[in-house]
């Protein structure tokens, strides 16, 4: 849980720098797989100090697949959202609102609970089927990442940030499903490396263009649900005798309390040139 949270510190302070870098650029060509505008963020020294933190945060997020239940490592990663707003607060000078600092709360609250009642991760290695399974979700996301490039900036948003958060589900899953890198058989280290990469993309499009609020909902949905229940389902995690109902509602409350907070995914508005900046919402 340790190294859970650590993850979550490095993919939240990541989301700041990468959302202003994105914003500050030329806007990309509006398609959901726009290779073009991530070349261009990676000239950003905000966008490359970004991905080093989530490079060391993928590193502790592996460390923790391999000792707890995927649905406790969710919704740590989940919370990385209140470590955001944190860093907003702290780094930008933004103000949080009382029931902001409240929500931040709430995340700590739930993430204690599921800390509490997590057992040991499930020891099933995982089916063919299942390794199957993922690498076609990872080749999904990558073809709705090309079709929600066609959509309206509104909808485009959702659809790209719940998209790139299951393709980061897909990492997860695909994690505790590889034995050895060195396995090159083994369709989970390809589901892995599909998964991933279409989700950088995909995320880097939606915080280009349209409301990031909107598109990072998106994305603590689709990387918590889905792979936590294959955890449960599939690979048998498990919680602590008798506390199931801790760990469920451990785990609706640090997710709830993250999506109160996805409003910290949007970079700070820039001031127009000549004027003294000030203190606004992210």
């Amino acid at each position: 849980m340790i190294c859970a949270l650590g993850a979550a510190v490095c993919f939240g302070t990541a989301s700041v720098l990468q959302a202003v870098a994105v914003r500050s650029g030329e806007p990309g060509t509006g398609s959901g797989v726009d290779t073009a505008l991530f070349l261009r963020a990676v000239r950003e020294w905000r966008y490359l100090a970004g991905l080093g933190l989530d490079g060391a945060g993928f590193v502790l997020q592996i460390i923790a697949l391999r000792h707890v239940p995927i649905y406790a490592v969710g919704a740590a990663l989940a919370a990385s959202l209140a470590v955001t707003a944190v860093v907003a607060a702290r780094l930008l000078r933004v103000r949080l609102s009382r029931i902001e600092w409240g929500a931040v709360a709430v995340v700590c609250a739930g993430l204690v609970m599921l800390g509490l009642s997590a057992g040991e991760e499930g020891t099933g290695t995982g089916s063919l089927a299942l390794k199957l399974g993922m690498l076609a979700v990872a080749g999904l996301v990558l073809l709705v990442g090309v079709v929600a490039g066609r959509l309206p900036d509104g909808p485009r948003a959702l659809v790209l940030g719940l998209a790139a958060g299951t393709g980061f589900g897909v990492v997860e899953v695909s994690v505790r499903l590889i034995d050895s890198p060195w396995d090159l058989r083994n369709p989970a280290l390809y589901a892995l490396l599909l998964g991933g990469g279409a989700a950088f993309l995909l995320l880097t499009s939606a915080l280009a263009r349209g409301s990031v609020t909107v598109a990072t909902a998106g994305l603590v949905l689709g990387e918590t649900i889905g792979p936590a229940v294959v955890g449960v389902v599939w690979l048998g995690d498990s919680t602590r005798e008798g506390l199931a109902w801790l760990a469920v509602t451990g785990f609706a409350v640090a997710v709830a309390g993250s999506l109160a907070l996805a409003r910290f995914g949007e970079p700070p508005a820039e001031p127009p040139a000549g004027t003294q900046s000030s203190p606004a919402g992210v």
